[in-house]
């Protein structure tokens, strides 16, 4: 009943943040590890826990869809399907011993991400330089989308740096694009994960029906009581804490 407790709390928590700021992966994995999956599983779990809050808000953000840079929306949308399988498969071929090696790598990766996120962004989309061509933007893209297929963690703000190196100025139009990118992605590499058998579906489920609720919560709180900004520094909090204890579990 504890575990259980657990797993629910997490989902709930997990949604409260991606509603308000992102970072829900630094609780979802680490408490699907505690309740006993072995990583690989417990990462592609999470992903699957994760991937109804993406298509919320890739429906929310359906007007301010637009493409810019070099490719068109088709062109992005193709990219986002084809990282989301390239990740899913890489992951179903690594060994979970490898998986466990690198997760603390990945986890501070995604950790520093979040916390220079919009700092990361602000600095790509200024001054009106040009972006890079067509092959040079498929290739920063493709990198991302794989990376996203792989370990959902610190996505959003991949994505968004991303967009600004490859020449996007509108921020809408990045949290629009974001969006679905990582509906699409996440969705195909959950039946890339699922035809894999590597999905806990019972926690996946509670997890995810958990999130959806937190994501109302989280939603409802942003607009009366909770400052976005100390909901950020709480996430980077998380996040340095769960690398650190990856980081002592895997000595």
């Amino acid at each position: 009943m504890l575990s259980w407790m657990v797993i629910v709390a997490a989902g709930f928590l997990a949604g409260c943040l991606n509603a308000l700021a992102g970072g829900g992966t630094f609780l979802t994995f680490p408490a699907l590890v505690w309740f006993g999956l072995p990583p690989v599983m417990a990462n592609a779990t999470a992903t699957v826990a994760a991937l109804p809050g993406y298509i919320g808000a890739a429906h929310a953000f359906r007007a301010s869809l637009r493409a810019e840079g070099a490719l068109g929306l088709r062109a992005y949308l193709l990219v986002a399907a084809l990282g989301g399988v390239i990740g899913a498969l890489l992951l179903l071929v690594t060994p979970s011993s490898v998986f466990s090696g690198i997760v603390p790598w990945m986890l501070l990766l995604a950790t520093v991400l979040f916390a220079a996120g919009p700092r990361l962004v602000v600095i790509l989309r200024r001054g009106d330089r040009p972006g890079p061509g067509r092959a040079a933007t498929l290739m920063a893209m493709l990198a991302v989308c794989i990376y996203g297929g792989y370990f959902n963690g610190g996505l959003g703000i991949l994505l968004l740096a991303a967009f600004g190196l490859v020449g996007f100025h509108d921020l809408n139009g990045m949290n629009g694009l974001k969006n679905l990118l990582s509906a699409i992605l996440s969705l195909l590499s959950v039946m890339t994960f699922a035809i894999g058998g590597i999905v806990s579906w019972p926690e996946a489920l509670v997890m995810s029906v958990a999130a959806l609720t937190g994501g109302y919560a989280g939603a409802w709180a942003a607009r009366h009581w909770l400052s976005p900004a100390a909901i950020r520094w709480f996430v980077i909090f998380v996040g340095v804490v769960m690398t650190a204890l990856f980081f002592w579990k895997g000595a």
